[in-house]
């Protein structure tokens, strides 16, 4: 193959579109040769001597997108959908893109001739891998003429980067322009061949829409135990549902009886509270810790107590009590009650002049276990008053 063969006469032309060239075997013939001259000047040639040729920067990349263009095949990468990713070279022979909304995809761009063809090579190559190659096939293009080509399926394994991606090679194939009318025995090649190739198409598309039916068999026994498991669940979560309901009655009775309760203690607490208040008796309830955990309003008048104060020690209470100096003061005695729970009763005093009979309880549960203290004080002021009184009455007596 060759670009050019001059005017020397030695090559005969066989396919000028292609370039192709067969030698003339005539050693006898005396041959004129054609050579091209130039005249160059020499100054001219001294200084073209002297100039080296600098190629640019993108020398390299303009020479290989030449040489791309010119002698690479056209090619394209598709999905395994058929979605083209990328073009090389020219495909409008055998892509032409459809009518209406855009859409690119080999099958609906294939021409005639190879859109059912690369259906069937790309559904092979999918599904077992490697490579198809479909040789003779007829392309129609737009203006009625016809190309043989040959195409090459192919699934890309490296690099990474297009794994999983299917290359499309399109080749031209130069056939013989022949004038002769074609005979019956030419016909029936080519009719046999089209029906063998109508044959192996529908076995392909049979092979498909057993592969679709095999599928969907899948899928609905898929779906039918997916269904199941759904009812399942449904009658699991029916089944729940009740208990929770009847769970939900259990709690509505249990939450009537405790706010039954509850207000029974609220009652039961006002009671004691007014009986507490009116028997006009102070009362201290103290815990294990000598902490006040109740009291009555007598009480406020001789410790000073806030309702704050719950929850806090006695003794750290300012006092109106008076003991006596060398006797035992009223923690001492509250935490001997504590030890030797015995009851203890003592006569005490406060610093306005009142006289109060004063008794430490042990406190004890209901289960009959000492939690703490009971404080009770009751004013004898005017007892001891009509005592001393009558006392001295009689001493008078006495005396007169």
């Amino acid at each position: 193959r060759a670009e050019t063969i001059g005017n020397v006469g030695l090559f005969a032309p066989v396919d000028n579109h292609a370039r192709l060239y067969r030698r003339v075997i005539d050693p006898m013939r005396m041959v004129e040769i054609d050579f091209p001259t130039k005249h160059f000047s020499a100054i001219r040639n001294a200084m073209d001597d002297n100039k080296v040729v600098k190629p640019s920067g993108d020398f390299q990349s303009q020479a290989d997108n030449f040489l791309l263009r010119q002698y690479a095949p056209a090619a394209v990468l598709v999905s395994v959908e058929g979605d083209i990713l990328y073009i090389n070279g020219r495909t409008g022979k055998y892509l032409e893109p459809a009518a209406g909304k855009a859409n690119w995809n080999i099958h609906a761009m294939a021409r005639e001739g190879l859109r059912h063809e690369l259906r069937i090579a790309l559904s092979k190559v999918v599904q077992h891998g490697g490579a198809v190659r479909l040789e003779e096939l007829t392309v129609i293009g737009g203006n009625g003429d016809r190309q043989c080509v040959s195409v090459s399926v192919q699934m890309i394994e490296k690099p990474d980067l297009l794994h999983g991606l299917f290359a499309i090679v399109f080749t031209d194939i130069q056939t013989p322009q022949s004038t002769e009318v074609p005979d019956l025995t030419t016909i029936d090649s080519v009719i046999a061949t089209e029906l063998a190739r109508a044959k192996l198409e529908i076995q392909s598309l049979h092979e498909q829409m057993q592969t679709s039916q095999e599928e969907l068999i899948s899928m609905n026994e898929e779906l039918h135990s997916t269904n199941e498991e759904l009812q399942s669940t449904v009658e699991e979560l029916t089944t729940s549902k009740e208990e929770m309901q009847s769970l939900n009655e259990e709690l509505q009775t249990v939450n009537a009886e405790l706010q039954s309760k509850v207000d029974d203690l609220s009652s039961v607490n006002n009671d004691m509270k007014n009986l507490l208040n009116n028997t006009d008796i102070a009362i201290l309830f103290l815990d294990s810790g000598l902490n006040v955990r109740r009291y009555t309003n007598q009480a406020s008048s001789l410790f000073k107590l806030i309702p704050g104060d719950i929850g806090r020690p006695l003794t750290d209470m300012a006092s109106e009590l008076i003991y006596a100096e060398h006797g035992p003061s009223l923690k001492e005695e509250m935490q001997q009650v504590l030890q030797t729970q015995v009851v203890l009763e003592t006569q005490v005093s406060s610093r306005d002049g009142r006289c109060f009979a004063a008794r430490i309880m042990p406190y004890r549960t209901v289960e009959n276990v000492i939690d703490g203290v009971v404080l009770t004080f009751i004013d004898n002021t005017k007892d001891n008053r009509r005592e001393a009184d009558l006392n001295k009455a009689l001493q008078d007596r006495e005396k007169e």
